[in-house]
């Protein structure tokens, strides 16, 4: 028969053992809202190494109006400043973890400035994907989308 000792070092050791997922995922969760940081700050000051960086190799970056880039056509637009960002605001993110992936969904604000000095506003959906390479995060895919009607339902899609 257990003793009552072992019993409370048993149970406190499976509590512990229970924590230690939420708390890696939590860890996680906090890493990649630290690389999408990562990410818009180098969108607004493109700087080839910090883009680098925070992308893989593979990136597939979709934008609202249609255009696929891969991760070469990515970086070279953002230097090119074609259309540079002049503010970028995310708001609503949600964060899930599965594995060494990441799903990231928020909402998009901001502006963009032409080479012409033409300013538009930009609001829209993200969904990125973010993948686990060594220590660190990189933005694996990712897909913009339009909104119909003003607003923004908490990670939903719009009504």
């Amino acid at each position: 028969m257990m003793e009552r000792r072992h019993a409370v070092a048993a149970v406190a050791a499976t509590a512990l053992l229970a924590a230690l997922p939420a708390a890696a995922q939590q860890a996680d969760q906090q890493a990649v809202a630290q690389a999408v940081n990562a990410l818009t700050a180098a969108m607004l000051e493109p700087d080839r190494p910090k883009l680098e960086a925070v992308t893989a190799e593979a990136l597939s970056y979709g934008h609202s109006g249609g255009r696929i880039e891969n991760r070469q056509e990515f970086i070279a637009a953002l230097l090119a400043k074609t259309s540079a960002f002049r503010s970028i605001n995310l708001s609503d993110q949600s964060i899930g973890i599965a594995g060494n992936n990441a799903i990231v969904r928020h909402l998009f604000t901001g502006e963009t400035v032409s080479q012409s000095g033409q300013v538009s506003p930009v609001r829209i959906g993200v969904l990125q994907v973010w993948t686990k390479e060594g220590s660190g995060w990189k933005l694996l895919a990712r897909q913009a989308y339009r909104y119909r009607v003003q607003g923004w339902h908490g990670g939903c899609a719009p009504r």
